[in-house]
């Protein structure tokens, strides 16, 4: 593997570089920080903050934090400020970072793959409930989040999460991020491959590595040789899809350069076959470009998606075989797309030992600590040790008995834990939105749960496919470009001329059969009062206009604006 470049610490300065010289690229020499994140990663690794907040910050509290630790170095270890309560989503654009935070802290629970087991599920509950107010939120990354963390307490939740097996590490942060795998790994019958041996010997190897603790910006991972395509290979930095090669069998194809935000971009196929022992080696050359070649000049430029379209698939695969791998990759062919939307694994399913698993949806992926605890009593109840999310906010109860199925899926519908769940609650996902998010303009979690109840007093009949994802700003969190319908939260004119908070509306988007990004149709959006009439008109449209078999998302495509109002 090539080794690091040279510390930019170090470098001689340089004269600030134009655009057209490399915006930033460390390959190209220009070490000097072009803004004041690269100012501060080059000031001190974002990973020696834990020995301060340790022997600091915990001991001193929130206001002996320095500035770059707090809206910055925290990160590296899964801490972000959350937004100060009463604030209007109007002044989000217009208050300074200090104003906007309160004195307490988010805090992003990595879980490698979505794995845990039932005694790693119950520590996080009952941190949950001990430190967080029993928060615990199910993101789409696999990954648990807190909220109402206080600096003083973090020490103590580290050493409760690390003595299962768990940890912040790298959660957040200019850093190898969460890695998303199949839920269902090495137990789904109609698994290609199993990747969970190459997702693990990644964390293992580079997780707080040094050399990957300073990247452009964020890098994020998918790993699944699912046929289902459950991981959404195509909006991760780099994927690893589960293919069947015609000479050499079982194996992942390489996807690189996918991401949403405000520029969003579709992954794109180097068309190289690699073997499940050579995915590390892969994911470090990858991951080696990013750092090395990646824009670092301007924040919104820098993710690994915009190098990779400057330069192409070829160029991209070249210089991975020859300046990092030292060897040529093996052709290989495209996954098939499957034939069914849901890629989530909901409900009941029969595993390649005969046991089973039990997929169910929480609401928009809001969990608390109590409930958490009780889904691991539950499992150990039925005969289970293991427990997954996905990357839909749901989670799955792994290893039941066909004999305690029935009675696990009742005691899950209980507790509001949707084994059979309608298309509303299904295809429902929230970010965190205005209640802690600093960068929020909208509420979120509480208007998803309304709104899968309205839909569902309003449409009982409807049974179709469906995503309805909810961001309450423009930085796609809960992936808004790629939902049937999805809603991008913003300020608008009530009938009265108000501004109020409401939605932009993002139409048709898709992952796997036909991936596309919504349409958005001139004028369209809603208040957040006038969201459910408008979801049941236009469903209503649909089912009236929709061809026999047509998804939602084809019928809008090609649907006039008219219908779409």
């Amino acid at each position: 593997m090539a080794a690091s470049p040279q510390n930019p610490a170090d470098a001689t300065p340089r004269r600030k570089v134009s655009r057209h010289r490399g915006e930033g690229q460390w390959a190209a020499g220009h070490f000097t920080p072009l803004n004041g994140n690269e100012q501060f990663k080059k000031d001190d690794d974002g990973l020696n903050v834990r020995t301060r907040v340790e022997t600091i910050y915990s001991k001193r509290g929130f206001d002996s934090i320095d500035p770059n630790d707090l809206r910055g170095r925290l990160r590296w270890w899964g801490l972000y400020t959350q937004r100060r309560p009463g604030i209007d989503g109007g002044r989000t654009g217009v208050l300074e970072p200090e104003e906007l935070e309160d004195e307490y802290f988010m805090m992003r629970v990595r879980i490698t793959g979505g794995r845990l087991t039932t005694e790693q599920l119950r520590a996080i509950g009952e941190i949950a409930e001990t430190y967080a107010r029993g928060t615990a939120d199910i993101t789409d990354r696999q990954n648990i989040q807190y909220h109402w963390i206080r600096i003083e307490d973090v020490p103590a939740i580290w050493e409760r999460l690390e003595s299962v097996g768990l940890s912040t590490t790298e959660a957040c942060g200019d850093t190898p991020r969460g890695m998303l795998g199949s839920p269902v790994a090495g137990v789904a019958e109609d698994e290609i491959i199993d990747g969970s041996a190459a997702l693990d010997e990644i964390a293992r190897r580079y997780l707080g590595d040094p050399r990957f603790s300073n990247l452009p910006r964020k890098f994020k991972t998918a790993v699944s040789g699912s046929p289902l395509l459950d991981v959404a290979h195509e909006i991760n930095d780099v994927s690893f899809v589960g293919v069947v090669h015609p000479e050499h069998g079982p194996g992942f194809d390489l996807w690189v350069g996918g991401g949403l935000s405000t520029n969003p971009k579709f992954g794109v196929r180097l068309g190289a076959w690699v073997p499940e022992a050579d995915v590390p080696d892969v994911w470090e050359g990858v991951i080696s470009i990013f750092r090395d070649h990646g824009y670092r000049r301007l924040r919104n430029r820098a993710r690994l998606k915009f190098l990779v379209a400057d330069w192409g698939p070829e160029k991209f695969r070249q210089v991975l075989e020859d300046d990092y791998l030292g060897r040529k990759l093996i052709d290989g062919p495209a996954p098939e797309m499957p034939a069914q939307q849901w890629r989530d694994h909901i409900g009941v399913h029969r595993q390649k030992d005969g046991r089973f698993y039990v997929g169910f949806a929480p609401r928009v992926g809001r969990m608390d600590g109590s409930l958490l605890t009780k889904v691991a009593a539950l499992a150990e109840d039925h005969g289970s040790g293991r427990v997954s999310t996905t990357a839909e906010q749901k989670m799955i109860v792994l290893d039941v008995p066909q004999d305690r199925v029935d009675s696990l899926v009742d005691a899950l519908e209980a507790l509001d834990l949707r084994v059979e769940p309608s298309p509303f609650r299904r295809g429902t996902m929230a970010c965190t939105g205005i209640e802690f998010c600093k960068l929020a303009i909208v509420e979120t979690k509480e208007r998803g749960s309304d709104l899968i109840d309205e839909l569902e007093r309003r449409l009982p009949d409807f049974g179709e496919p469906l995503t309805i994802n909810l961001n309450g700003c423009p930085n796609a969190c809960a992936r808004i470009q790629t939902a049937d319908i999805g809603l991008k939260g913003q300020l608008v004119t009530d009938a009265e001329g108000r501004q109020v908070s409401g939605y932009q509306v993002h139409l048709g988007g898709a992952l796997g059969l036909d991936p596309a990004f919504g349409r958005k149709v001139r004028g369209l959006k809603v208040t957040s009062d006038e969201l459910p009439d408008y979801i049941e008109r236009v469903l209503k449209r649909f089912e009236a206009e929709r061809e026999d078999g047509e998804r939602f998302a084809t019928w809008a495509a090609r649907a006039d604006a008219e219908a779409l109002s």
